[in-house]
């Protein structure tokens, strides 16, 4: 069995919160999340990102550095790479063997349980300075959720998703993001809504965290941006804090908070010794790539935009790119599929106005939401739209999407832009 299969063997396993499994595996394998230095990232949004500026800069420092992120947008492989670059599939597959013959005298662990095993193992066996590692689902219990010292914890947003499982309010939310948070490790948090920042906050006085609250940076134009220590700093917290101006790759004014979070962490590293130049940081944010998230790209030779827009807020944020990047606003041709798990009314409220075009989809996921009952949503929250049309697949939808001179995006679920990317490949 390959590595693929193997992974999906456990699919119908489902989400199961909690640690005890994960702690029992990685016993089992000698524990090799111990022999790892971590910085572990939560939050709603932006936590991809951040992971992504994190280990581009460190590479750029001279580090080998571990990153762990999920969802994949192609192959399971892209979760785990070191210095950018994925495990290879035999290797993969190697350490997954590893964990089934491991875990057979125990209660089966999660599908997410055994690819995060997986990391560790990697991690531990490739020797690296440090791992990038991004939560799954939440964060208290979460199965990344299991080293006692990481070198730093950072919450990067917290909005109203998976509302279900870690819900049913923001303050809830925040609990389990912050759950991530250890005592005495630096705790670096992005801008939250009032309810979720009273809740971390109380956490990080609990356990006496040096906190630093990031402010966005500041947006100089033409893709440049500044980043200024301004955020309230703990007493512990020695700053080296200074400025840096850098250029932006990624789109979107919330790449400014993402940037500034991930360069808040490093300094928190630079104040215990860790050479991290002003250079490797311009450079490292320079190189960073994170595909699928207001990512410019072309079908049949059409410019399009793609973005996962997977939840309201980032649907909310991926608007305002669209309207700010054009001056005059036309309509825009959406080719939209969303999971039926997602807050689907949301999402489309925040997307379309009077006049867009609309080319529903499913997402090629068996919990997709079906695009008859998308079009009736979308046609409750916007009722003057220019165009609403069901298809069975994303390429005979963008096939019709992209014929005019108007923008085209296909966002709403990051296993669709997944798909695409795939179908585009091939």
């Amino acid at each position: 069995m390959n590595a693929e299969s193997i992974l999906k063997s456990y699919q119908h396993f489902g989400i199961h919160l909690g640690l005890e499994r994960i702690k029992q595996l990685l016993n089992k394998l000698n524990n090799p999340q111990e022999q790892v230095p971590i910085i572990h990232i939560a939050g709603t949004n932006g936590k991809g990102s951040v992971c992504a500026y994190l280990s581009s800069i460190l590479a750029e420092a001279g580090y080998r550095v571990g990153r762990y992120t999920s969802p994949h947008l192609i192959d399971w492989t892209e979760r785990i790479c070191i210095n950018q670059q994925p495990i290879s599939p035999t290797e993969l597959q190697q350490y997954l063997e590893r964990i089934v013959a491991a875990h057979q005298e125990m209660e089966t662990p999660t599908q997410f349980e055994i690819i995060t095993a997986a990391a560790w193992l990697y991690f531990a066996a490739q020797k690296v300075d440090v791992a990038v590692i991004e939560t799954g689902l939440g964060g208290r219990l979460d199965a990344t959720n299991v080293c006692e010292n990481p070198l730093a914890c950072a919450i990067t947003s917290i909005g109203l998703e998976h509302w279900q499982i870690l819900g049913p309010t923001v303050a809830d939310i925040a609990g389990e993001k912050a759950g991530i948070l250890k005592a005495k490790c630096p705790a670096i948090i992005g801008e939250l809504p009032e309810s979720a920042r009273i809740v971390v906050e109380k956490r990080i006085q609990k356990l006496d965290c040096p906190a630093v609250w990031v402010k966005p940076a500041t947006d100089l134009g033409q893709g440049l941006a500044e980043y200024h220590p301004h955020p309230k700093i703990s007493v512990h917290q020695r700053s080296s804090a200074v400025k840096i101006k850098y250029q932006l790759p990624l789109l979107g004014k919330f790449q400014l908070m993402n940037s500034a979070i991930a360069i808040a962490i490093l300094q928190t590293l630079q104040n215990r010794g860790w050479q991290i130049s002003e250079t490797a940081i311009q450079n490292g944010v320079a190189k960073t790539q994170w595909p699928g998230r207001l990512q410019q790209t072309v079908w049949k030779n059409r410019q399009i935009l793609i973005d996962g827009a997977h939840n309201p807020d980032a649907a909310i944020a991926l608007r305002e790119y669209v309207d700010r990047r054009d001056n005059s606003p036309s309509p825009i041709n959406w080719v939209i599929g969303i999971l039926a798990t997602k807050d689907c009314e949301d999402i489309l409220k925040a997307l379309l106005k009077n006049g867009d075009r609309l080319y529903l989809v499913p997402v090629p996921e068996p919990n997709s939401k079906s695009p008859d009952e998308l079009a009736i949503i979308a046609q409750k929250v916007c009722q003057e739209l220019a165009l609403c049309q069901t298809f069975s697949d994303v390429t005979t939808a963008l096939d019709a999407a992209v014929g005019g001179d108007d923008l085209t995006v296909l966002c709403g679920s990051l296993y669709l832009i997944g798909y695409f990317l795939q179908k585009q490949r091939s």
